[in-house]
């Protein structure tokens, strides 16, 4: 397990010392050990749970989006399922999967029973890469990291002519969704609230935000699901790359989003909204009308390359689940099947339960083609 000893003034270690607890007494019971890897960091937390991996047979994160985020780097694509006890700010993931939101006992409780009857959902990811020139920050506080520790073969200094060290490249996972636009200012600027509701800093970071809107200018090139490819140059003040359907806290910003499908879902603004519209988008912020919206536009994707346009503002610092990953040009693209979560049953059966008859029977209330994701207007 792996908690966040440092969240909310110290209650994230009390929270993780009742998890253990709380697994110690189940593993008495089901034959199980706990091995407690919880580090000073996002990194070193990682650090420990990729060098001890071949010592645990799942991997149980106590936190928020974050936590998920180091949760998915850590055993994504290994097949160790992951399991969720959800006290964070967002919960976000958590909540798109219905598991249990601030009830560490329920949460446990489920946990064990997926593990002792084998009961996980195989769910997609998103693998952020960098392309030349990208550059990756602290994914804890987004500052800027110097070069390699050497960990990857290199000794950590410049070139032979003593410039200054390349930056550290981007190659991140991640579950729920990469923020590239107002969306990551706003997470940014919660990061730093001094609010103590998660709900509430997400709120009030918004409203602060929607007042200064930037025209941030991207130049994308996009491997839609049908394997076409489209390039353009877009000057928009949203543009987010999902994997799950919720952000901030229960936003529902992509409620096409299936969560094993093999696709993620690209939603932009087509332009700065105006005061009606965003009373629109706000009014359906909550339920899963939100891309009925006509200053949002949304597509399904296998793959897109995001860089900075010649027109619009400078993009923001990028984010993924809550943490910080980087800087533009990057590369985003999806690995299905991934990450495997340990749930319930009945979340398993659930899920299941969200069938393209479904998506289909949404796009069409909303005025969505199905195949283009366009509006069927035209408009």
């Amino acid at each position: 397990m792996i908690g966040n000893p440092v969240s909310d003034k110290g209650r994230g270690a009390k929270v993780g010392e009742r998890v253990r607890g709380l697994l110690e007494a189940a593993g008495a019971e089901y034959g199980f050990d706990v091995l407690d890897l919880t580090g000073a960091s996002f990194d070193d937390s990682l650090a420990r749970a990729r060098a001890h991996a071949a010592e645990y047979d799942h991997l149980v994160v106590v936190g928020g989006d974050g936590m998920i985020a180091l949760g998915a780097n850590a055993v994504g694509t290994s097949g160790i399922p992951l399991g969720i006890v959800a006290i964070g700010s967002g919960n976000d993931f958590a909540r798109g999967l219905k598991l249990p939101i601030d009830r560490v006992d329920v949460a446990v409780e489920g946990i064990v029973g997926a593990i002792v009857r084998g009961s996980h959902l195989d769910v997609d990811m998103g693998h952020v890469t960098s392309l030349p020139g990208g550059r990756a920050v602290d994914p804890s506080t987004g500052a800027e990291i110097g070069p390699s520790d050497g960990s990857d073969g290199s000794d950590g200094s410049g070139d032979a002519d003593g410039d200054a060290p390349a930056p550290v490249p981007i190659d991140r996972y991640y579950a729920g969704m990469l923020s590239c636009g107002l969306d990551s200012s706003i997470n940014d600027r919660a990061n730093h609230s001094r609010l103590p509701n998660g709900k509430l800093r997400y709120l009030a970071a918004a409203l602060v935000e929607l007042t200064r809107m930037k025209r941030y200018g991207y130049r994308i090139r996009v491997t839609m699901a049908d394997g076409t490819v489209d390039e353009r140059e877009v000057v928009t003040p949203l543009l987010t790359v999902a994997n799950s359907r919720h952000i901030g806290g229960g936003i529902e910003l992509a409620p096409y989003s299936r969560f094993a499908d093999g696709l993620l879902d690209l939603v932009w603004a087509r332009h700065v909204p105006n005061a009606l519209e965003c009373v629109e988008a706000v009014s359906k912020a909550y339920g899963d009308r939100l891309l009925g919206c006509r200053c949002l536009d949304w597509r399904r994707i296998r793959e897109i390359e995001i860089d900075r346009a010649s027109e619009g503002d400078e993009p923001p610092v990028l984010m993924a689940d809550g943490e910080y990953v980087g800087y533009l040009p990057v590369r985003v693209s999806v690995r299905p099947r991934a990450l495997r979560v340990l749930v319930p049953p009945a979340v398993a059966a659930e899920e299941s339960r969200r069938t393209e008859i479904a998506l289909d029977d949404m796009l069409a209330r909303d005025g969505r083609d199905p195949e283009t994701g366009a509006f069927a207007d035209g408009r």
